[in-house]
């Protein structure tokens, strides 16, 4: 969150130096405001070269400078150079009259800083040839087209370097959460298999002992509560937000008392609250306490706007699945049914 700030602060600063720097070249044009054989063709570049630049600079504007306002800034450099040198004397000293090498070497730089580089040096080259056209290229240096021309080199080298350094913190980052989830996933695994196996040797541990100290000569009771606690290890996998302690109590009783308990978690309670969740499996076992069916199917109902849980007894004969459909064939006696509201 702090970052956003720094940022804006940089780039606020970094455009007021620009305009400052800009506005300079617009002081020595004023200064030397006498130099050239006619002042107006000047002051149209001064003109034309503040507007540019004020685009060129405008805060809001994204960090990539679009095509057009890339190319109106080259025909502008062009344009404000062809002003200036018309009113000057090529073979002669002029001062600071040539201001717009430098000027249009700025707004060069801005452009390429705004990552159009190549708008940037094709502004600079054909700054160059202007300058050939109209003087001795000993004006190259004495102009300040050279200097013009190592600061669009060193933006563009900053540029590019800083977009690398872009790319590449956003690889980095990518790179973290992707081992962050992958962490984050193995954590998961690893926590719900102790999970699966702290409950299997809580539900299954006791028998297990207790088989082992028998020498796996077991009654037919032991087998009857092996089956039942084979089903209570089922139930920690296919229904486990339906349960809780008193559920799983209820149901295993309830699987003594010979009755086929099923329960089908589909989603939906995960969503509720510990509160609303608490009353669910009060209810829940409440009913499964008194249940007098030959089979007790509880399914939690996701497709459901009303009811969070269904509970259904059938007689023995009865389809299951066709009682939770609804279906009222012959062979199907519903003896219970409940639904426990959200």
């Amino acid at each position: 969150m702090g970052a956003v700030p720094v940022i804006t602060n940089a780039r606020t600063i970094v455009l007021a130096l620009a305009a400052l720097f800009s506005a300079y070249h617009l002081v020595l044009a004023i200064y030397s405001i006498e130099t050239p054989a006619s002042p107006w063709p000047v002051v149209v570049a001064m003109v034309l070269y503040a507007a540019v630049t004020t685009i060129s600079l405008w805060p809001t504007s994204p960090t990539t400078m679009p095509l057009w306002m890339a190319s109106l800034c080259v025909v502008a450099g062009v344009a404000v150079t062809a002003l200036v040198l018309s009113q000057l004397d090529g073979h002669v000293t002029n001062g600071y009259a040539t201001w717009s090498v430098a000027a249009v070497g700025t707004l060069m730089t801005i452009v390429t800083v705004r990552r159009r580089p190549l708008f940037g040096w094709i502004g600079i080259v054909v700054l160059g040839i202007m300058m050939l056209a109209w003087s001795d290229p000993l004006r190259l240096t004495t102009t300040g087209w050279i200097g013009s021309a190592v600061w669009v080199g060193v933006a563009h080298a900053l540029t590019h370097g800083l977009g690398r350094a872009s790319r590449d913190t956003t690889l980095f980052a990518r790179a973290e959460l992707d081992a962050a989830a992958w962490h984050a996933t193995q954590e998961a695994q690893l926590t719900e298999g102790r999970y699966r196996l702290d409950n299997m040797n809580r539900v299954a541990g006791p028998m297990l002992h207790h088989v082992v100290d028998l020498g796996g000569e077991i009654s037919a009771e032991d087998r009857r509560e092996c089956l039942h606690l084979e089903g209570a290890i089922r139930d920690e996998i296919r229904g486990r937000y339906l349960l809780n302690e008193d559920v799983r109590t209820e149901v295993l009783a309830a699987r003594r008392r010979g009755i086929e308990v099923t329960l089908l978690d589909d989603g939906g309670l995960e969503d509720l609250s510990d509160r609303a969740r608490d009353r669910i499996h009060l209810r829940l076992a409440t009913q499964i306490s008194r249940s007098q069916a030959d089979r007790l199917i509880v399914r939690t109902g996701v497709d459901s706007s009303t009811a969070a849980v269904t509970v259904v007894g059938l007689r023995v004969g009865g389809d299951p699945v066709a009682a939770v459909l609804g279906s009222d064939g012959d062979d199907d006696e519903v003896s219970e049914w409940l639904e426990i509201p959200k």
